[in-house]
C-alpha cells in the first residue's frame, strides 16, 4: 500500500500561496464539498477532539440535520462511539480493489451510526510513508463520486493532533469554520496558538476561518479566556471535566445514550446549544497567533 500511496501523492506545488515556505497539499478545485456546513475540529493530541466531534455530530442529528463525520486519523477511532466498532477505513477499502474506486459501493466505506449520523474513517498510510492530506482528498473525492455529499447538511472533519505535516491541514481547505478544542492548561493553549496560525495561513487561499475554541476537560476557563481576549478568539462552549464523559467512551457511546443525571444533562444541553449556534451561523473570529516566545511569557499566573 505504501508504494501505491507514494506513487499517487501530489507533487510539491510550485507556489507558496499558503505561506512562506509552504509545501502543503493543495485542494483539487473540482473537489469542493457543496452546500453543507463544514467544520474541521483541531486541537492538541489527546484533548478530546473525537469525543467532541462525535457528540457534536449527535447533537446536530438531534436538531434534525443530516450529518457526516469524517475521521482523519490513521488510528480510525473517531467514530466508534457512534458506530460501536472500529469501521474499515477508506484506504483499506480502496486497497482491497487495487484503488479502482468505481468498484466500490457506498456501504463499503460509509457506516450509519447513532441517530442516523453517517460515519467515514479516512485512515492513513503506514507510519513514515505517504501523506495524510492525500488520504483526505481521496476520501472527499470518493464521497463525491457516489453523490454522498449532496443531501448532507453538516460535515465534521475530526483531525488528529500534534502533527506538523501540511497534509493534515488539508481538511481546512474544505471547511467553513475550524473549531479548536483546548483545555485550560499551558500545553493545549500553546498548541491552539499554533493551530490559529495554520488556519490563518489556509485562509489566504481558501474559505476557512477560525470559528473559536471549545473548552474541554476543564473546571475553569480563565486561561483560555485570557488568551482569547488577547488574540481575538472567542469561547464557543465549555464542557467540564465530568466523569460521565470518560464512562461514555468506555461504553462506546455518545453522551446522548447515557442515563440522565444532572451532569449528563448539563453536557448534553451544552452540545445542543453549540450545535444550534453553529447551525445559525457563528461569526468567524478575527484571531491572530502569538509568537512562541510571546505566548510562553504570556501564559500562567503572575
Amino acid at each position: 500500500m505504501s508504494t501505491i500511496l507514494l506513487d499517487r501523492m501530489p507533487k510539491r506545488p510550485p507556489s507558496r500561496g499558503d505561506g512562506e515556505g509552504s509545501v502543503q497539499v493543495h485542494l483539487d478545485p473540482t473537489a469542493s464539498i457543496g452546500t453543507a456546513k463544514v467544520f474541521s475540529v483541531y486541537g492538541k493530541g489527546g484533548i478530546g477532539k473525537s469525543t467532541t466531534s462525535s457528540n457534536l455530530s449527535a447533537a446536530f442529528s438531534k436538531l434534525g440535520k443530516r450529518v457526516l463525520q469524517i475521521g482523519c486519523d490513521p488510528k480510525h477511532d473517531s467514530t466508534f462511539t457512534l458506530t460501536k466498532r472500529l469501521v474499515p477505513t477508506v484506504i483499506d477499502v480502496l486497497e482491497s480493489v487495487d484503488f479502482h474506486s468505481e468498484e466500490l459501493r457506498p456501504e463499503d466505506f460509509v457506516y450509519e451510526g447513532y441517530n442516523g449520523v453517517l460515519c467515514v474513517e479516512a485512515g492513513g498510510p503506514p507510519a513514515g510513508t505517504g501523506c495524510g492530506g492525500y488520504v483526505v482528498g481521496q476520501t472527499v473525492k470518493l464521497l463525491k463520486e457516489h453523490h454522498l455529499l449532496e443531501d448532507t447538511d453538516v460535515v465534521i472533519f475530526d483531525v488528529l493532533g500534534d502533527v506538523v505535516c501540511g497534509g493534515f491541514a488539508s481538511p481546512l481547505q474544505h471547511a467553513d469554520l475550524a473549531l479548536i478544542v483546548a483545555a485550560n492548561d499551558f500545553d493545549s493553549i500553546f498548541a491552539m496558538n499554533r493551530i490559529v496560525a495554520a488556519i490563518n495561513a489556509k485562509a489566504k487561499n481558501y474559505g476557512v476561518r477560525v470559528g473559536g475554541v471549545i473548552a474541554n476537560r476543564s473546571k475553569d476557563t480563565d486561561q483560555i479566556d485570557r488568551f482569547a481576549d488577547a488574540t481575538g478568539l472567542k469561547r464557543l462552549a465549555h464542557l467540564p471535566d465530568v466523569d460521565a464523559i470518560r464512562i461514555s467512551r468506555l461504553k462506546k457511546s455518545v453522551l446522548f445514550e447515557m442515563e440522565s443525571t444532572p451532569e449528563v444533562d448539563l453536557v448534553q444541553n451544552e452540545y445542543l446549544r453549540l450545535a444550534a449556534s453553529l447551525w445559525a451561523g457563528a461569526t468567524p473570529c478575527d484571531a491572530r497567533s502569538m509568537k512562541d516566545r510571546e505566548i510562553f511569557d504570556f501564559l500562567g499566573f503572575d
